[in-house]
């Protein structure tokens, strides 16, 4: 199906799952959250409709689907238990969640973002969970860094593969994962939290969920703080929580960056392939702030894998 069908067919399973769960549906406008080649999503009343990515396996999903529902207090509970086919593509319901406010950071939620991670890697691994596909983490990276490869040469570029190449093969997806030991999001950022009318927050999107290493999710927001983009304030209020719930990943008194060093320089990697493949697509210079994340690369590459610094800088 061209996208150009997917969203008005999407849109209308919307309006019919809203429908079916308020039948006193106020009917407000259909609204586009997202629409792009990997996903569509569209939100009707209290209702959310997901076409997830063409490659999806429905098997997998399923899985991921069940893994989420059986914790809802970490994650938003999707609305069935398996995908739906909307002509080649797989879609799955969810109630609508307030998503954090892009436009207020001082109100970003670091404690419950770090609490539901803590909460997510201490489920234990059980018959029910033990056939779950390995997290997806490292191969989005290695992907974000082929598409870099196949925009065409560009100056940006060179750093940034010199730093992909440093690090060590499972954290670019061609080895196996060391101490796959728990339950990971594996796409973990401020945009997957939305907020409840209870005003609790939760975790969404599962595309990515697996089994994995749980310093992964912790290596966005430790990337920002390496590379200046994260105030030293907000990182010790996220990583203080998650020691705080007793996350596993980095246990109160250890040195984090023993363990977040490696992902969290694959998720500059991966943060800096994207950046500079959107700059060459808009045909312009990078800006200040993609600058940085390339900058941080470099730094990287001169730099081996183990010897990390915390400046956020």
């Amino acid at each position: 199906m061209t996208p150009d069908l997917l969203l008005p067919e999407l849109t209308a399973r919307a309006v019919r799952m809203a429908h079916t769960r308020t039948p006193a549906c106020p009917c407000a406008a259909t609204r586009t959250l997202a629409h792009r080649p990997d996903a569509t999503v569209v939100r009707h009343a209290d209702t959310v409709a997901k076409a997830h990515p063409p490659d999806s396996d429905p098997a997998e999903l399923t899985l991921r689907l069940a893994a989420a529902a059986r914790r809802p207090d970490v994650f938003l509970a999707p609305l069935g238990p398996t995908p739906a086919l909307l002509h080649g593509r797989l879609v799955t319901f969810w109630p609508y969640g307030t998503p954090v406010d892009p436009d207020d950071p001082d109100a970003a939620p670091w404690e419950a973002a770090a609490t539901l991670l803590a909460r997510l890697h201490r489920t234990p691994l059980t018959g029910a969970t033990a056939g779950l596909p390995v997290m997806r983490g490292p191969a989005k990276a290695a992907l974000a860094v082929a598409r870099l490869r196949a925009a065409g040469d560009t100056p940006a570029a060179v750093p940034v593969l010199r730093a992909w190449a440093a690090l060590p093969p499972w954290a670019r997806a061609e080895a196996p994962l060391p101490d796959a030991t728990a339950l990971c999001h594996g796409d973990l950022h401020l945009g997957q939290l939305v907020r409840l009318p209870d005003g609790s927050w939760r975790l969404i999107d599962v595309d990515d969920l697996g089994v994995g290493v749980p310093a992964w999710d912790l290596a966005r927001p430790a990337a920002w703080f390496a590379c200046g983009l994260l105030p030293a304030q907000e990182w010790a209020r996220f990583l203080d929580a998650y020691r705080a719930a007793g996350g596993p990943a980095v246990p109160a008194g250890a040195d984090p960056w023993a363990v977040l060093d490696v992902p969290a320089r694959a998720l500059t990697v991966q943060t800096a392939a994207r950046m500079i493949g959107r700059a060459v697509g808009e045909r312009r210079p990078l800006d200040e702030v993609e600058q940085s994340v390339v900058d941080a690369c470099a730094r990287m590459a001169a730099l081996p894998p183990g010897e990390h610094h915390e400046s956020g800088k």
